[in-house]
C-alpha cells in the first residue's frame, strides 16, 4: 500500500503542517505491512515521515526526480529520458545495471546524481517494499487538478465536494471491477496482451517441464514457467479491486438534520500559526559581481590589462612581440 503525498495537500509547506497531516493519517489508517510513502522529496515531508512513520520506507516520485535531472543536465536529459524510466520500472537488477552503464556513457554526472538520490528511493528493483505501479505522486496531482474550482468555496462546501468526488470514484471503480471478466483489470490486461504479442518474437527452448531458455534480441534468459498468470500480482485482479472499494462512501442528509455533539458545536477553531503569503515567493536579491563591488558597473574593462576605458583590440599595454 502506497501513501502518495503532494505539497498542495495542505495549506503551507512547513514541518508543523506536514507533521499534523501524517499524525492524522496514522490515527485514521494506522501502520500496515508493505506500506510506503511516495512524495516529491520535500524536506518537510521527509522530516514528518521519519518522525511519524519510523518503520515505513519513503520513496521518491520518479517524475519529480527526473524533472530535477532535466534542469541540471539539459543536454543529456532528452537522450536519457527513456533510459531512466525503463530503469525505474524494471524488476531486474541486471537490466538496471545495464541501463545505468548506458547513462554513464552519455553523461557520468547523471549517474552520480541518481546514485546520490539513492537507487532504492526511485527504482522498483532496489525498493524494500513491492511498489507495484505506484512510482509517482500523480494521483495527488490529479486530485489537486480535480479540486481547482472547489478550492474557492468555503471549507464546509469544499469538504462536501471532496466527499462527493470520492464517492463517485469509489462507485465507478467498483462497478468497473464487477463488470470485468478478464484475468486482470483495465490497463493491466492491455499490458498483458501487448507483452503476449511481443513474446511471439522470442525463441523459447524447453529444458525441463518447468524450465525454459528464452532468447530475445540476442540476449538469453532462464524462466521457470511460461504461464502468464503466474507473473501477474493479485493486486491487479478484479477480485482485489472489489475488496478495495467494497466499503461505500455513504451520502449525508441535509445539514439541518445533523446531530452534532456539543463539544464539537462549541469548539473554537483557530487559524494555523504559520501561513504562506499569497502569490509567488519573492526571489532572493541578486549577488553583486566583483566589478559592481569595485564600483565599475557600466564601465568596460580590457580583458588583457584590466584597465577601464578600452578593450583588448585597442589595448596599448599588452606585451609587444619581439
Amino acid at each position: 500500500m502506497c501513501v502518495v503525498s503532494d505539497r498542495n495537500d495542505i495549506d503551507s509547506e512547513n514541518d508543523a503542517s506536514w507533521s499534523w497531516f501524517f499524525v492524522q493519517l496514522r490515527e485514521a489508517y494506522g501502520e500496515r505491512s508493505n506500506m510506503c510513502v511516495v512524495s516529491d522529496r520535500n524536506e518537510s515531508i521527509i522530516k514528518a515521515v521519519t518522525k511519524v512513520y519510523k518503520n515505513v520506507p519513503h520513496y521518491a516520485c520518479m517524475w519529480h526526480l527526473w524533472c530535477n535531472v532535466e534542469k541540471k543536465f539539459r543536454k543529456a536529459s532528452k537522450e536519457l529520458s527513456p533510459v531512466f524510466y525503463t530503469m525505474a520500472k524494471t524488476c531486474s537488477k541486471v537490466e538496471f545495471d545495464r541501463l545505468m552503464d548506458t547513462a554513464e556513457k552519455v553523461d557520468v554526472g547523471v549517474k552520480e546524481y541518481l546514485e546520490l538520490a539513492g537507487y532504492d528511493k526511485w527504482s522498483r528493483c532496489y525498493a524494500e517494499t513491492h511498489r507495484g505501479w505506484a512510482m509517482t505522486s500523480n494521483i495527488a496531482e490529479s486530485i489537486n487538478v480535480a479540486l481547482v474550482s472547489p478550492r474557492e468555496l468555503p471549507i464546509f462546501n469544499f469538504l462536501e465536494e471532496v466527499r462527493l468526488m470520492f464517492g463517485r470514484w469509489n462507485h465507478d471503480n467498483k462497478h468497473e471491477a464487477a463488470c470485468t471478466f478478464t484475468p486482470l483489470i483495465g490497463k493491466f490486461q492491455k499490458i498483458l496482451i501487448e507483452n503476449e504479442a511481443m513474446s511471439t518474437q522470442m525463441r523459447v527452448v524447453p529444458s525441463t517441464e518447468y524450465i525454459y531458455n528464452v532468447t530475445d534480441d540476442g540476449r538469453s534468459f532462464v524462466r521457470k514457467s511460461l504461464v502468464a498468470d503466474g507473473y501477474c500480482s493479485d493486486l491487479y485482479k478484479p477480485k482485489t479491486v472489489l475488496k478495495i472499494y467494497e466499503i461505500p462512501i455513504y451520502p449525508l442528509p441535509d445539514v439541518a438534520e445533523w446531530v452534532i455533539p456539543e463539544y464539537i458545536m462549541y469548539d473554537e477553531v483557530r487559524p494555523p500559526k504559520f501561513k504562506r503569503p499569497p502569490g509567488r515567493p519573492k526571489n532572493k536579491p541578486r549577488s553583486k559581481t566583483k566589478r559592481e563591488l569595485l564600483g565599475l558597473k557600466g564601465k568596460h574593462t580590457c580583458s588583457t590589462c584590466g584597465v577601464a576605458g578600452h578593450n583588448r583590440r585597442s589595448c596599448r599595454n599588452r606585451p609587444q612581440e619581439v
